[in-house]
């Protein structure tokens, strides 16, 4: 493996030292999911004495349907991130979609996240870089790992040397997705920094008339695996109450099952360290 590419998030580095946790619930449903999501994993992953970093998308614009719950917006889903910054003092992250959300969501976000169907959308990744924050671009499904290194030429051709990359599964035909740990080891070869997707690499795109389904009982040993294999980031989708959320209700973890499950990585991980 190549020496890796460290990425510095507030006081959090990405390196071969750490293995640092990006959680919280899939959307913005409402300040009070976020707020008990959000109180929950700080609690937990301080415990655990795990780097977190807070995830909650403000519009999530790839959605299969029309009639499929999108989010509140820019505007206020900024709005909601900034007060988990100021209330719980962690770090925040979301997705992008556009290049025109890049300048106002870099003035809150810590680290910028591109998504998977964006992968190789040249002004978005462009514009995510001109504001110098990190990038965490998630890795397309359709693309292969050695894809990353084009990707990351884009963002360095603005100066921006800050990228990391996240795994979450590969096309396996229709509706369906596989892992192949073969990924982390590629990128990392290249020289950056990966981060496990433990809950959207078990979705089933679109499987449910228009809705994504998934098979959350694989998450756990997907995770566990991925960590073994050496990681240096988790990526994971946690609600308060799974069945209740508005997007991705197949795959996120309640807190129970975060909980057991980050007790068994920090596990794992500390014998891989």
């Amino acid at each position: 493996m190549s020496k890796l590419r460290k990425v510095r998030v507030c006081d959090i580095e990405f390196s071969e030292k750490n293995l640092v946790l990006i959680a919280g619930p899939c959307v913005i449903e409402s300040r009070k999911v976020v707020f008990e999501t959000c109180d929950f994993l700080k609690s937990l992953t301080k415990k655990l004495n795990l780097p977190f970093i807070f995830k909650a998308s403000f519009d999530k614009a790839n959605r299969t349907s029309i009639n499929s719950f999108r989010g509140p917006g820019l505007k206020e889903g900024l709005k909601i991130l900034k007060e988990v910054k100021k209330n719980f003092k962690v770090p925040v992250t979301s997705d992008i979609h556009c290049s025109t959300q890049a300048e106002p969501a870099s003035l809150v976000l810590d680290l910028i996240q591109i998504p998977a169907f964006l992968f190789r959308q040249t002004d978005l990744l462009l514009s995510a870089a001109k504001t110098q924050k990190p990038i965490n671009v998630k890795k397309a499904q359709f693309a292969s790992p050695y894809d990353c290194k084009f990707c990351a030429e884009k963002i360095f051709s603005v100066n921006n040397k800050n990228v990391i990359f996240t795994e979450r599964g590969t096309f396996f035909g229709y509706n369906n997705l596989v892992v192949d740990f073969r990924s982390l080891k590629i990128i990392q070869d290249l020289g950056f920094c990966t981060v496990f997707d433990g809950t959207h690499s078990v979705q089933l795109p679109s499987s449910q008339k228009g809705v994504s389904g998934g098979q959350r009982e694989f998450v756990p040993g997907l995770v566990r695996a991925a960590v073994a294999f050496g990681c240096q980031g988790i990526f994971l989708e946690v609600h308060p109450s799974p069945q209740k959320a508005l997007s991705d209700k197949y795959t996120m973890l309640d807190f129970k099952e975060t909980e057991t499950l980050l007790k068994e990585v920090k596990k794992i991980w500390e014998q891989v360290k």
